[in-house]
């Protein structure tokens, strides 16, 4: 399958993204168009609407499930059917812009990249939720979503799926990018100067904000650690952030993704059970729940990505965790010594809590016009496929 298997046309399309943090939903409105050298993206407009704090409840039970009931999960997937319509409607109330097109990624509540055998045959599976038909209704135009699973067929692990968007905004002939989301999980794309589609590397670096955020919510009652401020009285246990890089995911070598199967609740359990006997002071497990972040992200960059850069590195960030002083401080103190700048997609033309979003939104595009969206050498994959399922209005 070739990147032009149709006419091209300028389209205005809405990305919508929420992802294991379950704090809300971010939508991205990009005009989108044919170029000399590629697609050109423009974003139009940003709108970000939380979660109630019942839906996240809901949302955060769902994933973190041992055992939920089938009526559980149906009501779940109309009722974020409902938060998609009416973040939608509100995003267009404050920026009336024109709709061609709305890819909307949807909730996961299950991912399982790697296959395991399950009644008798082993397999990968993902599950992402949310009534698309509501979105559909509420937006009056069609709705592109459930990406992963093309890509999953095509033996790849359905994730990252940013990364063709990371190539399209933000590749430079001169110097090398590593764009590095920090979103309730950490991804990558680390593209060298002057990279071609298949020279991208990019995968699931660990938890970002997940681990943190459960960490804050336990010891403090808060959803997350704003700006860093709680870390930032910290001390960090050192032995602790040692103990939890021996989990078998940091070692194992891309194309590699995760999510709360790997880094939920029984993770966090044990990470604060480790916090609390080695100090009494709660300031200290945030502290160190950053550090992990930090410290993970380091070495995946050291084993997995350096050596495939050459000359000057632009490390840009995005995600929530960009916004967190104390993580992107313990980011630079692991990065600058390898020869990364730090920044933010901002800095090359993103806010950085729109990348995801905006990612989805080019997704959308190229399933619309029958192109592959999947980046091989990201996913794993064994070929090029084109992504997702269209609802119409």
């Amino acid at each position: 399958m070739t990147r032009n298997a149709t006419i091209l046309r300028p389209m205005n399309v809405a990305g919508m993204m929420s992802g294991t943090s379950a704090d809300g939903i971010d939508v991205a409105i990009v005009r989108i168009a044919p170029g000399a050298k590629g697609l050109r993206m423009k974003l139009l407009a940003h709108h970000a609407v939380p979660f109630s704090t019942s839906v996240r409840a809901a949302v955060l039970a769902a994933m973190d499930a041992g055992n939920i009931s089938t009526a559980e999960l149906a009501r779940l997937n109309w009722r974020l059917g409902i938060a998609y319509a009416d973040a939608i409607k509100a995003t267009l109330a404050e920026y009336p812009v024109k709709l061609q097109l709305i890819g909307c990624h949807g909730q996961t509540i299950y991912h399982q990249g790697v296959p395991a055998k399950y009644a008798g045959v082993k397999l990968a599976c993902t599950w992402q939720i949310g009534e698309m038909a509501m979105l559909a209704a509420a937006s009056g135009v069609p709705v592109v979503s459930n990406f992963r699973p093309a890509d999953m067929v095509a033996g790849g692990q359905g994730a990252p799926l940013v990364s063709l968007l990371d190539f399209v905004m933000f590749r430079h002939a001169g110097r090398g990018r590593v764009l590095q989301n920090l979103g309730g999980i950490g991804n990558l794309t680390a593209m060298p100067a002057g990279a071609s589609l298949n020279d991208l590397i990019a995968f699931d670096t660990g938890p970002a904000n997940m681990l943190i955020d459960a960490v804050t919510q336990s010891l403090f009652g808060k959803p997350f650690d704003r700006r860093g401020a709680i870390a930032a009285r910290g001390m960090v246990l050192e032995a602790v952030v040692v103990s939890a890089l021996k989990h078998p995911f940091f070692g194992r070598k891309p194309p590699k993704s995760a999510g709360r199967e790997e880094f939920g609740s029984s993770f966090a359990a044990q990470f604060l059970k480790q916090c609390k006997a080695a100090s009494r002071r709660p300031e200290d497990a945030v502290a160190t729940a950053t550090a992990l972040t930090a410290r993970s992200i380091g070495l995946a960059y050291c084993r997995f990505v350096q050596d495939r850069m050459e000359g000057a590195v632009d490390y840009l960030l995005s995600g929530g965790g960009a916004h967190n002083a104390t993580l992107v401080e313990m980011l630079s103190s692991e990065l600058d010594p390898l020869g990364c700048k730090l920044g933010t997609t901002e800095d090359a033309g993103l806010p950085a809590q729109t990348k995801e979003a905006a990612a989805f939104g080019l997704l959308a595009y190229e399933t619309w016009h029958r192109r592959p969206g999947n980046v091989p050498a990201a996913t794993g994959a064994v070929r090029s496929a084109i992504l997702g399922e269209i609802t119409y209005a």
